[in-house]
């Protein structure tokens, strides 16, 4: 089965970057043609079997982590020279230490949230590498690591500067070595949704957020001060993120009412994903407290559950999740009977 090159900067970003001809910008639309031209080929090139998931996967003891960061010095040779490994102290690079940090932090939350080993389940150990390609725009899991770009200068940063960026790749390892969702239509938006909410409840746990304490942005601090914009995508408000000049504004849909049909970027997983999302922040929102409880709870029984089709759609995924809030809460529950309200807000059928 194909393991998809999960990146954290949509294709239709990219686009609209790469198409930049003004001179404060050359830079930024060079770094994204190459980026584009990158996942073309990443994607053409990368086949790898599906782990089957283990019984009792879930039950596993968690134990501590086992971080490896590795730095590409500018090339696309993975996965580098290593420069940092668990338990060892900082370099005083930002991003080797960014990711050091981001990959711990990550990994607690699994471990004291949800009770699992890492993310593939048993302990895997977590590889990053930073300074990946000269200018990269773009962060992504590879299906067996994550990989930093530095960010262009004029429309990006680095990519480590965002906790809920290195928590939104790792979550596509924990889909892959889990319901394995494919990577197409609503599937795939599915997939990244769910790398959205875990990304998101990596960030509020480390900082001790409530739901309502929540920014609910995905890659805050990815745009330098030049964007008309706070982040790449809105979980609380989807279409909001940004609306810039040079980016456009914010395609993503908060309901079924604008679902976006396309082939582009396999059936829209980036764009369509912000539906299930704003149902997330529905459900968290209406059950108020930390969302990585009850909330998060119900996501992480409904994505390692074992009943999810690899071609789930949203209507399949809602009613797996109202199942989840029964079996953990109970019927009539405030906890099913918000999931269920969440859903018919973004005009999903269960």
């Amino acid at each position: 089965m194909h393991v998809p090159f999960c990146s954290i900067v949509p294709p239709y970003l990219l686009r609209r970057l790469a198409r930049q001809d003004a001179p404060e910008y050359s830079a930024a639309a060079r770094a994204a043609r190459e980026a584009l031209g990158h996942v073309g080929s990443f994607q053409a090139s990368r086949t790898q079997a599906m782990p089957d998931v283990p019984s009792g996967l879930r039950h596993a003891k968690p134990g501590p982590s086992n971080r490896i960061i590795y730095d590409a010095e500018g090339s696309e040779t993975l996965p580098g020279r290593l420069v940092r490994k668990e338990g060892e102290p900082g370099t005083g690079d930002a991003a080797t230490d960014e990711a050091y940090e981001g990959l711990g932090h990550t990994h607690r939350l699994y471990a004291d949230v949800f009770g699992r080993n890492s993310i593939d389940g048993q302990g895997l150990r977590l590889d990053a590498t930073v300074h990946f390609g000269k200018l990269y725009d773009n962060a992504f899991w590879d299906g067996t690591q994550m990989v930093f770009g530095d960010g262009d200068g004029e429309v990006f940063g680095r990519f480590t500067a965002s906790l809920s960026v290195i928590g939104h790749e790792l979550a596509h390892g924990v889909t892959q070595h889990s319901a394995a969702l494919a990577y197409r239509n609503q599937a795939g938006a599915l997939n990244e949704s769910m790398s959205d909410v875990f990304g998101a409840l990596v960030e509020q746990y480390v900082k001790n957020q409530s739901a309502a304490e929540a920014s609910w942005l995905i890659g805050e601090g990815l745009f330098t001060p030049e964007v008309e914009g706070s982040a790449l995508r809105s979980m609380k408000a989807p279409g909001t993120a940004y609306d810039d000049d040079v980016l456009g504004k914010d395609p993503q849909p908060d309901s079924m009412d604008s679902y976006v049909r396309t082939s582009a970027d396999n059936g829209g997983v980036h764009i369509n994903s912000g539906i299930p999302n704003r149902a997330f922040y529905l459900v968290a929102e209406s059950l108020g407290g930390n969302a990585w409880d009850s909330p998060g709870r119900i996501w992480y029984e409904t994505l390692t559950g074992g009943s999810l089709p690899t071609t789930a759609t949203f209507s399949v995924f809602a009613r797996a999740t109202a199942a989840a809030a029964v079996e953990l809460f109970g019927s009539g529950s405030q906890e099913h009977d918000a999931v269920r309200q969440a859903w018919e807000t973004v005009k999903v059928k269960l």
